[in-house]
């Protein structure tokens, strides 16, 4: 399928290797990157940004990463914890009690690392918690403030699902109150810190939180959702192109394949090479298994299988000879996945503008095929 053969070829175009994955699952766009010893070694945008139409994408389209922003929030956290103002072991309780009163005991002990393992017992979505999100009061907060309401409001009504006992429960409300932590404890939004913590210092100029395009332009590729009968439909701008932005820690990043490849390589390095954002066993950290997983009909977004860490899955893949650091990413109208190996300093990230099991497929088609190319 690939004609790649040169894994040290500086930049080869994955054009040829994608396109035909991207019509055998009919999917707008499909974009690919791989990063080697630090290097871009391979990168490849196919496709349109919107569908039934000829705009063509690029490699510098910013794209949605959904869940993949998970791994971002765990690295703000570890900086509050190396700088002081956090530690692992701190409790919802602790960091938030004096602004969330009447918080349920067990509730108000979650702490950090659970949180961000998803051991905290807070459920996964549900409709109760799926209120909270899209609630039209929420227009009348500032969205830190929002945040610190939405957990008052589940916080004091709800235990844990679960008492602490290792158990793994994927759950978005963790990761925002996770968010709400970071933000107490650096006394900015959630939102300024990541511009000024990770895309800043890493270079991710196209890197940015919600929707994708410009308001009234067609200047990315936009999320499409797909119906019973195979229709594609655009959402371009606005409320129905991304999740609520109080969903921030969770998953509303986006930037381009090649700045996601960046990210994705700073990590692979495991921080021994350039921006060191936080120490190297800090990150080594972020990256150990915490939980075993065993997810039975994984959405979107959600680790497929094998262990999570703190923001990332830890899975083994038929093609690999161990489990590897991995992550895919959604927002219902857009996909990413990331796949980064630390032993041969290998990372593989992959995207497009639809969600949905043939998104899935052709990711993890995308992700077999480079893995083994460059893998050497």
């Amino acid at each position: 399928m690939s004609n790649l053969t040169a894994p040290a070829r500086a930049q080869a175009s994955l054009d040829a290797t994608l396109d035909p994955i991207r019509v055998k699952y009919a999917l707008p766009a499909l974009a690919a990157a791989v990063v080697k010893e630090g290097k871009l070694v391979a990168v490849g945008a196919v496709g349109v940004r919107v569908a039934g139409t000829n705009m063509a994408v690029t490699v510098d389209d910013r794209f949605h990463l959904g869940s993949d922003t998970k791994a971002m929030t765990a690295t703000l956290a570890a900086m509050m914890v190396e700088e002081g103002k956090l530690r692992w072991n701190s409790t919802i309780g602790e960091v938030l009690g004096a602004d969330l009163p009447n918080l349920k005991p067990k509730f108000a002990a979650i702490t950090l690392k659970e949180l961000l393992s998803h051991t905290s017992g807070i459920p996964s979505d549900n409709d109760e918690i799926g209120k909270l999100y899209f609630s039209a009061d929420a227009y009348d907060h500032p969205l830190p403030q929002w945040r610190l309401h939405m957990i008052q409001a589940w916080g004091s009504k709800h235990d844990p699902s679960f008492p602490a006992s290792g158990k793994f429960h994927y759950a978005n409300l963790g990761y925002i109150t996770a968010g709400a932590m970071i933000e107490k404890a650096a006394g900015e939004p959630w939102e300024r810190l990541m511009y000024e913590r990770i895309y800043e210092p890493l270079g991710l100029k196209t890197a940015g939180l919600g929707a994708q395009a410009t308001f009234g332009l067609y200047d990315a590729p936009v999320g499409h959702r797909i119906d019973d009968k195979g229709k594609l439909t655009p959402f371009p701008w606005g409320e129905p192109a991304d999740l609520p932005s109080s969903l921030g820690p969770a998953g509303l990043a986006h930037m381009s394949i090649k700045d996601f490849a960046t990210w994705a390589g700073w990590n692979a390095s495991e921080g021994k090479r350039g921006q060191e954002l936080i120490k190297p066993e800090t990150l080594k950290l972020l990256h150990t298994p915490v939980v075993e997983m065993e997810i039975k009909d994984p959405k979107p977004g959600t680790p497929k299988s094998g262990a999570y860490a703190l923001g990332w899955g830890v899975s083994k893949f038929a093609w690999t000879d161990k489990p590897i650091l991995t992550h895919n990413g959604s927002n219902g109208l857009n996909f990413a996945s990331i796949e980064v190996d630390v032993d041969h300093d290998l990372a593989i990230v992959v995207t497009s503008n639809i969600a949905g099991p043939n998104v899935d497929k052709a990711s993890l088609e995308v992700m077999k095929t480079l893995y083994e190319t460059y893998v050497k």
